[in-house]
């Protein structure tokens, strides 16, 4: 079968692209601009163009496009024009998840680190993330196995063509609202739907709306069920250890109660599967996943760590995280730099986005990453006053150094103390000096 991926370059089409390549059939795909993962893919020998452009449709069986794609589209008019069968991801999900058993992980907040620990754990499984994990480097594992680890997507209702034999959710806090008219009963009745698709059902019992359902399922109660939280470097590299239940003690790469919980989840989850021993042994594989708490320079003068947190409850528990290792570290110095992404986003959340930078020595934000909005005027200065703060443009890797930008000229150099970005833009691009 030939298939053709219209914005390829996405963390979840190209993750899709790859299973199908793997497993054999003939993948190609379009992007509007180059990036690392469509450099990646040409060097897995996956036909890439760049641009978008009508001479890429070429009578394939399957024309896939990501959400974002429109209908002025220059390759999907083509392939309206010629008949082909042209279909958004969250319709193409059953044509590979139908036969699967699937471990469907979804939430607002964890649902990659979740989805990449019960991967590691559950070895021998095909694997489709919304990140690079760090183990496998890549965001999917093919395997001849019937088993599918998914981290599912509840953004655009996709979670619900998942086919989840286990449904995961680490949380149901409201999120991409735009795209349930912002009606919060719509919103988590389709959380209730995803649980009552699958056969075995693993839920954070604390959530708000979680915790009100009546329904089958294991329930973790991080509050009493996990105990004795430790954070720990090995190699420099961060360990969290914590007891959960009455089935001993584990250990997980990264810092955070947020990770002991998501690991929780996973661990449960694959019980299923495989038993408590294995797990405890497995679970040393994750490594972690690119851009969450992802550690890209330490050196004896700075630390420079690239986190996709892109919502107060995301960056609250990191920089909680940050806190515990900076610690470990004896640095006494945390500089945030935030991106805001999407000025919905941005708006909406806006009296916890204030509140979630403290404990930040100073504050650098950057100009909005709005995602294809309108541009909406927001007095930053006047919100966030009551930090140490810098409103920049840009900023420039220099090695150890991170030069901060204003109007083309530098206004600030960091080079000391622990630096960590948040954002879903391209700040991991600058943060990281290219791609």
């Amino acid at each position: 079968m030939k298939y053709h991926f219209i914005g390829i370059g996405g963390i979840g089409l190209s993750a899709i692209a790859r299973y199908l390549k793997a497993s054999g059939e003939d993948v190609s795909g379009s992007d509007i601009c180059e990036s690392k993962i469509t450099k990646m893919l040409k060097d897995e020998e996956i036909c890439v163009t760049i641009p978008h452009a009508k001479e890429a449709i070429k009578n394939q069986d399957f024309i896939i496009h990501s959400a974002i794609i429109t209908k002025n589209n220059v390759e999907f008019i083509e392939a309206k024009d010629k008949n082909l069968n042209i279909m958004p991801r969250k319709e193409f999900l059953p044509h590979i998840l139908k036969d699967k058993k699937v471990y469907s992980v979804c939430g607002a907040h964890g649902k990659s680190t979740t989805t990449a620990i019960l991967a590691a754990i559950l070895d021998n499984s095909s694997a489709l993330i919304g990140a690079e994990s760090k183990a496998i480097k890549s965001n999917m594992r093919y395997s001849k196995s019937d088993l599918m680890v998914f981290e599912a997507d509840e953004s655009d209702g996709s979670f619900l063509n998942s086919n989840p034999y286990c449904a995961i959710v680490t949380n149901a806090e409201p999120e991409h609202m735009e795209y349930y008219d912002y009606d919060i009963k719509k919103f988590q009745q389709a959380y209730v739907d995803f649980l009552n698709i699958a056969k075995i059902r693993v839920i954070n019992g604390e959530d708000e709306f979680l915790k009100t359902l009546d329904i089958d399922a294991i329930k973790l109660y991080p509050s009493f069920d996990i105990q004795n939280i430790e954070f720990v470097l090995r190699d420099d590299e961060p360990y969290t250890k914590f007891d959960l239940r009455d089935y001993g003690t584990f250990e997980v790469w990264g810092f955070g109660e947020h990770i002991a919980l998501d690991a929780s989840l996973a661990i449960l989850a694959s019980m299923n599967e495989i038993g408590l021993n294995e797990i405890k042994e497995k679970i040393k594989n994750y490594k972690g996943i690119k851009k969450r708490f992802d550690i890209i320079r330490s050196s004896e003068k700075v630390v420079l760590i690239d986190d996709y947190g892109h919502h107060p409850t995301e960056i609250e528990a990191t920089l909680k995280s940050i806190k515990e290792y900076a610690k470990l570290k004896n640095i006494n110095s945390i500089i945030t730099i935030w991106q805001p992404h999407k000025y919905s986003r941005t708006l909406l959340n806006m009296s916890k986005f204030i509140e979630c930078f403290e404990g930040s020595k100073e504050l650098i934000i950057l100009p909005v990453w709005s995602a294809g909005e309108e541009c909406v005027d927001i007095d930053f200065e006047e919100k966030f006053n009551k930090y140490h703060l810098l409103m920049a443009d840009y900023i420039q890797r220099d090695n150890d150094k991170l030069h901060i930008l204003k109007n083309k000229e530098v206004i600030k150099t960091l080079e000391n103390g622990l630096i960590i970005g948040f954002g879903a833009g391209d700040i991991t691009t600058q943060l990281r000096g290219g791609f």
